[in-house]
């Protein structure tokens, strides 16, 4: 589905979504010149939000093709796949000569053509509840389900999900600004939570949400401390073939590269350190974009070893 269709949704039909209707006349004069007009003259009427109807031409693994009402020529609308229904992802929800409502979620002039979404009019209650959020607005509700790609939450507002067990999902890496092993960790089913709307996932009919971004960044508080040059003391915490990873605080761990441990050439990081081994390093390294550190235990000492 193009970028664009996540700022809305409409169409050239028989009414405009929550906005309002769309007069009778402009149908009609639609209709009656649709042989008339070109595709893209027909087009330059409809706007996302408008919600409209027409019949399938076409089934394919790319999506359905729609002639739309009041241009009989060609079909001027498509379905991609993942916007035809959040209970049915197939191409075989629909077949040729049915006939289907949706939004229009945005409009090809150049081409001439209409990207729409069955999936809208199907739950329009709760499409039009998630259309309606912006980006940082908090949303609170409760964990409903955790799976192995992240959790669903059921959110305190809102209508209920035709699938899943939240309209909100967070996925593993918007859990914890920390590390950890399972998300049981960091969250327990039933559990209330409080989280940041990040977008609406259209594909799936859900409030993506990140529980990390209501917590303080521990890497950018410890970036506005920490300054290149500047020694610290850490546990080594894991051995890799290219170095060991070094936590210097609670929430902040730092990579000495293999040849960052010692003056003199090391083959493999267990020649020098193990695990768990107390270690004075010194911050070469802080990417505030990637969230990296890295450290150097050979520039701690000046003495070779």
């Amino acid at each position: 589905m193009p970028a664009e269709q996540q700022d809305g949704v409409g169409g050239a039909g028989l009414r405009r979504g929550l906005k309002g209707t769309v007069s009778r006349g402009r149908l009609d004069g639609m209709g009656g010149a649709s042989d008339k007009r070109s595709s893209r003259e027909f087009v330059a009427a409809i706007q996302v939000g408008d919600v409209c109807s027409g019949i399938v031409a076409e089934v394919s693994r790319r999506g359905v093709a729609v002639t739309l009402d009041g241009f009989a020529a060609r079909p001027l609308g498509f379905v991609g796949p993942l916007d035809l229904s959040w209970r049915n992802f197939s191409a075989a929800a629909v077949e040729v000569g049915d006939r289907i409502t949706a939004e229009v979620t945005a409009v090809d002039q150049e081409h001439g053509r209409a990207w729409l979404s069955t999936a809208a009019t199907e739950n329009a209650e709760l499409w039009e509840f998630l259309k309606a959020l912006r980006a940082g607005e908090a949303l609170s509700g409760h964990i409903a389900s955790i799976e192995r790609f992240g959790v669903f939450v059921a959110l305190d507002d809102g209508p209920d999900h035709p699938v899943f067990p939240g309209v909100g999902f967070i996925t593993i890496p918007e859990l914890s600004w920390r590390w950890f092993e399972a998300v049981s960790d960091v969250v327990q089913v039933g559990q209330r939570v409080t989280c940041e709307f990040l977008q609406f996932d259209t594909t799936n009919g859900e409030a993506r949400l990140s529980l990390r971004a209501m917590r303080p960044d521990p890497f950018q508080r410890f970036a506005d401390g920490a300054a290149v040059g500047q020694k610290l003391r850490g546990r080594v915490t894991k051995l890799v073939p290219f170095g060991v990873f070094v936590q210097v605080d609670n929430d902040i761990e730092g990579l000495v590269h293999l040849h960052e441990l010692a003056w003199t050439p090391v083959e493999a990081p267990e020649q020098v350190v193990q695990v768990g081994d107390e270690i004075t390093v010194v911050v070469t390294e802080i990417d505030r974009e990637r969230r990296r550190v890295a450290f150097s235990r050979r520039q701690a000492s000046t003495a070779l070893k």
